[in-house]
Parts: C-alpha cells; structure tokens; sequence
C-alpha cells in the first residue's frame, strides 16, 4: 500500500480558501457591539478629523513673529478651555491654552506650560526656542474630508471602533456571523462532569478539544451550536450530519477522519456529499479534512480536525480560522511571525513543517517545552507561541527562527 502524498501547508490553505463562494449577508451593527466583526462595506469620513486646529498639550498658543520681535516675552491673553470657541488672538499677546482646546485665529504656536514662565506683571516669557507650527494638531491632519476612514474586510478592533465613532459612526454594516455546527467524535469521550476523574473507565478520556475549539469559534465571531459527541456509529454520524447542514454554513468535528474501522465521519460525509482528506506535511497535525454536505440547494461546509488535541488546535488555527475569517470577508487572513533566537537546540529534522512549543525568555530569546508530542496539551499551556520551522531544518542555539505569538494567533 502506497503511502499518501503529504500536501504543502500553503497548497493546502489556497485549495481550502478557493473553496469559498457566494455573497455574503450583512447586518447593522452598534459601533459598540462591532468588536471583532468583519466591515462589509468601506467608511468614509463625513468629517473632518481633527475637526479644528487644536492644541496638542497645556500651555500657550501665540504667534511665532510676535515671539521672534517681542524676544519671548508677551501679554497674557485668553483662557481657553477644551469645548470653548476663542476669540481672535490679540497682537503681542500668548494665550492660556488646554489640551485639545481650538487653537485661537491668529496664533501658529503652541508652546508646553513646562517651558513658560509667568513674570510679575502677569506677562508671559517663553523659556524655549520654539518651532513655527509646533504642539498643534491641525484639521483634517488625521482624516480628511471624504476619505475613506476604514476599508471593507476589516476585522474591526478597539481602535478601528475608536476611530468609527470619531467621524460620527454610532453604527456600522458588518457580515453576518457564520453558524457553526460543532461535533466531538469518539465513544472514548467523556464530559467533565459526568463521572469523577478518579471513577473513570479504562480507556475514557475527558473532552478537551470541545472546550477550545468551542472559545476559539467564538472569538472569530462565530455563533456556534454545539451538538456534543458523536457516537461511533456511521447512521448516527449521517443523520446528524445531515440536521446541522440544514441550518449551518460549517460543520467543525474533531477525531475521526483517518481510515480506522470505527472512524465514520469520512463515510457520513461521502454519502451525504463530498469529501477531501488531506495528509498535511505538517507536525502535528497530519491528518485534515474538508468537504460539503448538500441538502437540497444549500452546500454546508465541512472541515475535520485530528482528534489529538495539540493537533486539532494546531490545524485549527492554521487552516480553519483563515477559512471562517474568508466566510466573512475579512481580507487579512495571514498570521505573520517575526525573528527572534532560539535558545534551544532542534538538531533533528523532520521531513514535514514543525511548529514547535516555545516560550519567551527573559533573555530575548524562545526556550522550547521539554515534550513536543502531539497529546500534550500542557505544550500549549506552557507556551506563549510556536515556532514555524521549515521542513528539514536543524536549529541550533542562536539561530534566528520564526516566532508566532499564541496571543495574536488566538484572538
């Protein structure tokens, strides 16, 4: 029997992503319920932001000639406050001034209170060399009227909100929410809760997988059913199957996608539609699965996840969540590493991608978990982000190596 061929990772990822097609619904949103969901259509500023010249810091706002021929010295003016419209700038004269406040017509110049010295008669000496322009935060230097704020595909963020509310958006047009079935699969599963860690039978495991496939669906904006274990039986498999579609646009299982004997989700999902299992040239994570369930006109979505959970949160943020941030048209599906050293060494080369346990160190360099084995969910505990180690590659200690933030890659 012939071994099957392992696919590239980035192969795999732009055949799972060309699988997607169609409009995509959308909604009305409050600016303040958006975070994480994904603009459906580009924002364009009404306004102009900043509204007014403003200043930048408490102190005093005057004319750069006035400070040049009155040698820093001038009269007291004005007190301006934040949310009050000045009068006109007197000649010769440095106005009290807030941050945030209108800048007054006339001055050109903010300088910081630190640097003034208030004299006896009440004038206003200017202790620094001021520039022509400086602590003013000019119209329109942020936004410009008519100009597009924020652009469609957008995964909005605490400051993409911030900056919506800021030209006046107390709502925004982003896409639906995907609807996600969820099955674990195995008769070896086991609810926490349900019987006492040490009341446990011989060969049960706890369900882990359920319970961080289940919170990363929901950071994605996902509204998620979650439909328990499935049994191991191949109707069962297929009827339930067959009820998600109807009402999902994904099914995510974890477990049962190899070709064991009592491995039915690859047989439920042939016969309801179709299938594609995948070998990955990645480790963990080799075995993947994605298909479609056709119910009358309606095509549900199908991906199968290994049932190791290393594995299974591994494939996952690899190539289920740039699918589910596309079935919401999200146009930054990429998680970028960045360099950092490896104080560790790696001096045995796999054939296929590792993506390796790491920690940040004290030092500026990544320590690796003693144990990189694919059921070892502590990995990932321990760990603050992975490794992307390219396919034959030895590191040693001082190398420079591709690091990946569990922080930014599960949000």
């Amino acid at each position: 029997m012939n071994k099957p061929v392992l696919l590239p990772l980035d192969e795999a990822l732009q055949q799972l992503l060309g699988f997607i097609s169609g409009n995509i619904t959308d909604e009305w949103l409050s600016t303040f319920d958006a975070d994480g969901r994904v603009l459906a259509e580009d924002v364009f500023s009404k306004i102009e932001v900043p509204g007014f010249d403003n200043s930048a810091m408490d102190g005093y706002a005057f004319n750069h000639s006035d400070f040049l021929n009155n040698h820093g010295i001038l009269k007291a003016g004005q007190r301006i406050p934040a949310g009050y419209f000045p009068e006109k700038l007197m000649a010769g004269h440095a106005d009290r001034i807030f941050t945030g406040a209108p800048v007054p017509q006339g001055a050109d110049t903010v300088v910081m209170q630190e640097d003034c010295e208030i004299l006896d008669d009440g004038s206003v000496k200017i202790l620094s060399q001021p520039a022509l322009g400086q602590c003013i935060r000019f119209k329109g230097e942020d936004i410009a009227l008519h100009t597009k704020a924020l652009s469609r595909g957008l995964r909005l963020h605490p400051a993409a909100l911030g900056l919506a509310a800021s030209i006046g958006m107390s709502e925004l047009k982003v896409t639906a929410k995907p609807k996600v079935a969820l099955f674990s699969t195995g008769d070896e599963l086991v609810m926490p809760g349900e019987v006492e860690p040490e009341k446990m039978k011989p060969g049960a495991i706890f369900n882990s997988n359920r319970f961080f496939l289940k919170t990363l669906l929901i950071r994605l904006g996902c509204t998620v059913t979650d439909f328990g274990i499935l049994p191991d039986q191949l109707a069962k498999t297929k009827e339930s199957f067959s009820q998600a579609s109807a009402s999902h646009d994904l099914i995510l299982t974890s477990g049962g996608v190899s070709v064991g004997e009592e491995d039915h989700v690859k047989p439920a999902i042939q016969a309801l539609g179709r299938l594609d299992l995948w070998s990955l040239a990645i480790k963990p994570g080799k075995p993947f699965a994605y298909g479609q369930v056709l119910t009358g006109n309606k095509t549900t979505h199908f991906i199968g996840l290994p049932g190791n959970p290393v594995s299974s949160l591994i494939t996952f943020l690899l190539l289920a969540k740039p699918f589910i941030l596309k079935l919401q048209g999200a146009t930054d599906l990429n998680t970028v590493g960045f360099e950092m050293r490896a104080d560790f060494a790696w001096p045995k080369a796999d054939k296929r991608r590792e993506f390796l346990r790491v920690k940040r160190n004290s030092q500026g360099g990544l320590d690796l978990f003693h144990n990189q084995s694919s059921g070892v969910l502590t990995s990932a505990v321990w760990a603050d982000g992975i490794v992307d180690n390219p396919a034959g590659n030895v590191i040693k200690p001082g190398d420079q190596v591709s690091f990946i933030s569990f922080s930014h890659w599960m949000s």
